[in-house]
């Protein structure tokens, strides 16, 4: 579709963090695609991170400079010790004609509209602190559904679900989560994406997916699986899951397919 964006590494090693485009969404049948590994911050000159428009013959444009728009608009408490002046966008869905995107490392959910136009709709860190907010899904009509990472070394039960409107509500639904990466909803449940459950991890064979009712009753419905990064329910009602996302080597990523019964 689109080759040529920029990306970065933590190092050359096996295993090391490779950021680049970080989620795609679609405007009638128009695909943008969100940057998360761009800017000087990341060692890459005369970029910054945002929102492009991918063109029918693979050609991209810029349209948000979300990099720009962190350095002149901060939140109220980043995190001194693990600091990205560019961030390090993650999430992003599309509503009508504008897009919503979450940045896990300043901890804010933005509103982009076709145009540009870039306004914040909740400065997480206000309220919550760094607590690496990720994924994001909406519910219904600019209802969002949005999870946390937070930090390392990993604490079994210490993530949420929160829920956040256009009009910048935000507030904690259903706690005991663990370093949450992916969100999907149907049929009345959450499907929530456990990267790792291990104490003190990230460890391998250690991520799950969890559902939980609108009762609050969780059930694990898939284990085993290897630092997983992204989750979507297909047309065909399976999940589909981005599968060793970080820590193995070049070629070893994977797409699975869970058949929910």
């Amino acid at each position: 579709m689109a080759d040529h964006l920029p990306s970065s590494q933590t190092s050359p090693a096996i295993g090391s963090l490779v950021s680049g485009v970080a989620d795609v969404a679609f405007i009638g049948d128009t695909l943008y695609a969100l940057k998360g590994g761009a800017g000087c911050s990341h060692g890459l000159t005369n970029t910054a991170n945002g929102v492009v428009i991918v063109n029918p013959d693979g050609s991209w444009k810029e349209i948000a400079n979300l990099s720009l728009f962190q350095k002149l608009h901060p939140v109220a408490h980043p995190e001194p010790d693990d600091f990205e002046p560019d961030g390090t966008w993650y999430s992003m869905v599309s509503v009508g004609d504008a897009f919503y995107a979450i940045e896990p490392n300043h901890g804010e959910l933005d509103k982009i509209d076709k145009s540009g136009k870039i306004t914040r709709l909740v400065d997480i860190s206000a309220s919550q602190g760094h607590i690496v907010p990720t994924a994001m899904t909406e519910l219904f009509g600019g209802i969002f559904l949005i999870s946390n990472l937070n930090t390392f070394p990993i604490a079994p039960g210490s993530s949420s679900l929160f829920v956040a409107t256009k009009t910048g509500g935000f507030v904690k639904l259903i706690s005991g989560f663990t370093a949450v990466l992916g969100l999907a909803a149907r049929n009345g449940k959450i499907y929530v994406l456990e990267m790792s459950n291990a104490v003190n991890g990230p460890a391998p064979h250690t991520g799950d997916i969890v559902s939980v009712d609108l009762s609050g009753h969780k059930e694990t419905v898939a284990s085993g699986l290897d630092f997983p990064t992204g989750m979507t329910f297909g047309r065909d009602g399976n999940l589909y899951v981005s599968n060793k996302g970080f820590g193995f080597g070049p070629g070893e990523g994977e797409v699975l397919k869970i058949t929910l019964h």
